[in-house]
């Protein structure tokens, strides 16, 4: 048996990103007639998205951050050691996945030639430069049908079926028995964030003009707000939390879904939802929601991208209007 690790530890948007990689490894395995064993080293935050999933065989979770975490680390690197993986792809391709590459002692140990931060001196094996302004699940797909001779359209493979039904009984408790849209109003970096006083009035409009309940959901520290946001929308917008999975299945069940750039806009994408996405900083072509009927709202600024997390004076973003907003709704 071909032993294969795939290592992709972060974000959550990046491992949903590499989905469609391991489904070309995978096919492109069994139409050669091997027999493969997948295993994925994800780091804990992204872990969601990946248990139970039918194309891997261990999701192998490891702790963030080596100075808190060193003995556990250390641990998991010697039974990924004892493994003896035959091929180890560094899909990240970041000091941190390539450390985690270097210790795994693989066989061919593979990724592309111009990986930042030097990941790539802990390879043996290096692809050719890949092309930056590329969409990332495109570059991820080169690393793998380079070894798996897989072809074909980029596929999604997940597996919601505990999570819908989960998700169906929280929008039943709350009091959603139509249909609704989803609002992701939350990102990691400062610079990516729409108003919420304009969330609020792009809900009270599609609420008033479309007859949908709007559903926020965020995680754990994010539900105090979204709940006052959803009490100043007033009658038809609630709030609930979700896991990873359950945000796939909401995704799947709503209208649409209104989002900045985040992690939940890329599941909302590869589990098939509409949506909307808002852009000011980074690049859609290169990380935005990958498929067809979606659409991207953005000012195209001289300015943007620009990448950075913090901006005295966000016109990218701020530059969004309610209607600018309404009128994608309409595209879709």
């Amino acid at each position: 048996m071909m032993k294969v690790l795939i290592v992709k530890l972060s974000s959550i948007g990046d491992v949903v990103h590499t989905l469609p990689a391991l489904d070309a490894l995978d096919a492109g395995f069994k139409r050669k007639g091997i027999k493969a064993r997948i295993d994925w080293l994800v780091e804990e935050a992204a872990s969601g998205m990946l248990a139970g999933h039918p194309q891997i065989d261990e999701v192998i979770v490891v702790k963030r951050g080596w100075g808190k975490n060193l003995f556990a680390n250390l641990r998991t690197a010697k039974a990924l050691r004892e493994r003896s993986y035959d091929l180890v792809l560094d899909f990240q391709g970041l000091l941190k996945s390539g450390i985690w590459v270097f210790l795994t002692a693989g066989k061919k140990r593979a990724g592309f030639s111009n990986a930042r931060e030097f990941s790539r001196i802990f390879l043996n094996e290096k692809l050719p430069p890949y092309d930056i302004e590329r969409h990332a699940v495109d570059r991820y797909l080169d690393l793998a049908r380079h070894f798996s001779g897989g072809t074909g359209e980029a596929r999604f493979t997940l597996d919601l079926a505990g999570a819908e039904r989960s998700v169906e009984k929280k929008l039943k408790d709350s009091g959603v028995s139509g249909p609704f849209f989803v609002m992701v109003t939350r990102a990691r970096w400062a610079t990516k964030l729409w108003q919420d006083e304009r969330f609020i009035e792009l809900a009270k409009r599609v609420i008033a003009e479309r007859k949908l309940k709007a559903v926020l959901t965020g995680g754990p520290s994010e539900l105090s707000a979204l709940a006052g946001m959803s009490k100043a929308i007033g009658d038809g917008a609630v709030t609930f939390g979700t896991s990873l999975k359950e945000f796939a299945a909401l995704s799947v069940l709503s209208s649409f879904v209104v989002t900045v750039d985040s992690g939940p806009m890329h599941i909302a994408a590869a589990a098939g939802a509409k949506v909307v996405a808002l852009f000011g900083p980074t690049a859609p072509w290169r990380t935005g929601p990958y498929g067809k009927g979606h659409v991207v709202v953005r000012k195209g600024l001289e300015c943007s991208p620009c990448f950075k997390r913090d901006c005295p004076d966000p016109r990218c973003m701020d530059g969004i209007t309610v209607d600018d907003v309404v009128k994608a709704l309409q595209k879709i």
